[in-house]
């Protein structure tokens, strides 16, 4: 029996989402990057696990296969309906640090100050590929540290081992509707828009694993 993935909920309800995420988006972006473009990764990843269950696996190659594609694109699905799960989970809030403040301590030691964990976390982010996010990661299986990293599309660039705490979607779509081209003002938009309280939590639960 194939595995089902749920759709997940947001911190907050619809109508909620359109006042809190008014600075970073429009409510028409609000509103369809989550239950249209969101949800259709969520769609995507259960048609795969159906086609999974029937796919020829002695057909596999290195060119094309039916099994080679059906796994590619699960993983392309997978990460985008996790990294939109956190996406949506960090948004919503006031943008002030100091309602985090185990988290805020910690990219304080990594980074010299939050000023400079900032304005390191918005060039990562600029610089990503039009379709591409900005993550702070817990890079748990290799250096124990906090690190800015840079994604395209949705993996390319990932870290093994590495746990998301913010993640900033940097895909042309989550900003155009308000702001255009304008990237960074977007990103400095969605940082002054962040909920500390939350990616606090996240530290706890995977860094500190309270």
């Amino acid at each position: 029996m194939a595995y089902e993935w749920k759709f997940k909920s947001r911190p907050y309800a619809d109508d909620d989402a359109k006042k809190l995420l008014a600075p970073v988006m429009s409510p028409e972006t609000t509103d369809w990057h989550y239950n249209t473009h969101q949800k259709g990764y969520v769609t995507a990843l259960n048609n795969i696990e159906k086609g999974l269950e029937t796919a020829d696996r002695a057909g596999a190659n290195g060119n094309y296969s039916t099994i080679g594609e059906l796994k590619r694109r699960f993983t392309w699905n997978h990460s985008g309906a996790l990294l939109h799960d956190i996406y949506w989970e960090v948004l919503g809030g006031d943008g002030d640090p100091s309602k985090g403040p185990e988290v805020k301590a910690a990219i304080e030691k990594e980074f010299g100050s939050f000023d400079a964990w900032k304005a390191d976390f918005k060039a990562t982010a600029v610089s990503a590929k039009l379709s591409g996010w900005g993550l702070l990661v817990f890079d748990r299986l290799y250096s124990g540290r906090l690190l800015n990293v840079l994604v395209d599309e949705h993996q390319y660039g990932a870290i093994w081992g590495g746990v998301p705490l913010i993640s900033l979607d940097v895909f042309e779509h989550a900003y155009y509707h308000k702001d255009g081209p304008a990237r960074a003002k977007y990103i400095d938009n969605v940082i002054a828009n962040l909920h500390w309280g939350r990616i606090n939590d996240r530290y706890k639960k995977y860094v500190l694993n309270k």
